[in-house]
């Protein structure tokens, strides 16, 4: 368990968002039919035409007790191996002993390190607050398999079909994965997060505004208890 205060640089945030514009332009096609998806330029805070990027499109994807004292913020990427495992163990116990029981307020916040992961996003949102959680534990648990294609078009296949899984038609799945204005969104509060918690490694957690890198179940327990016997 360790607790940082660094600040990401603009610089590795404008990498992990040029990323994104290089997979949609490998093997000469775009990943996703129709589209032209977000430019690294988009990461700014203004789009092309000077307008302002309307953050207010990223829904706030919670879980537990809205009103509970103490809140955690997972900071996570679909396409990062140790998120997968966080989710589908530690996660599991936090959700079994902490949020359903009411004790914290859970945020699930996306970490975009990729493209890949950006669509992973864009599925999971695509069923609205409702869905997020189930479509995210869908995604993490066979991340080994829909993270896997020949070009990055079977990757937005493979992620289609999850979606279709989750009871989404194909053509909300094509809008969620088309839509240029959300993906620029998420990608500015992205950028936002990263730098005002110091956010430099997936999974990572914000609890009552101290930021923390990975932890198993104990060392939450160590840090969540006392805050919640202080209520």
């Amino acid at each position: 368990m360790q607790r940082r205060k660094l600040l990401l640089s603009g610089a590795a945030a404008l990498t992990a968002v040029g990323g994104y514009n290089l997979y949609s332009s490998m093997n000469g096609t775009a990943p996703i039919p129709g589209s032209t998806l977000i430019e690294p330029s988009a990461a700014q805070a203004q789009s092309a035409d000077g307008a302002e990027i309307d953050v207010s499109r990223v829904l706030e994807m919670e879980a537990g007790n809205p009103d509970a004292a103490v809140t955690i913020m997972e900071f996570s990427s679909f396409t990062c191996p140790h998120c997968a495992r966080f989710n589908a163990t530690v996660y599991t116990q936090l959700k079994d002993a902490y949020i359903e029981t009411g004790l914290v307020r859970y945020i699930k916040r996306e970490v975009y390190f990729d493209a890949y992961g950006l669509w992973a996003a864009l599925v999971a949102r695509c069923g609205g607050q409702a869905r997020y959680f189930g479509v995210a534990e869908m995604i993490y648990a066979e991340q080994r398999e829909w993270t896997q294609g020949d070009d990055a078009s079977a990757v937005a296949d493979n992620l289609r079909r999850i979606g279709r899984r989750a009871g989404m038609s194909d053509d909300e799945l094509n809008a969620c994965l088309t839509d240029r204005d959300t993906a620029m969104a998420m990608m500015q509060v992205y950028q936002d997060n990263m730098e005002e918690y110091g956010i430099t490694g997936t999974p990572s957690f914000v609890i009552n505004g101290e930021t923390y890198s990975n932890m198993n179940f104990d060392e939450f327990a160590t840090i969540l208890d006392p805050l919640i016997a202080e209520e």
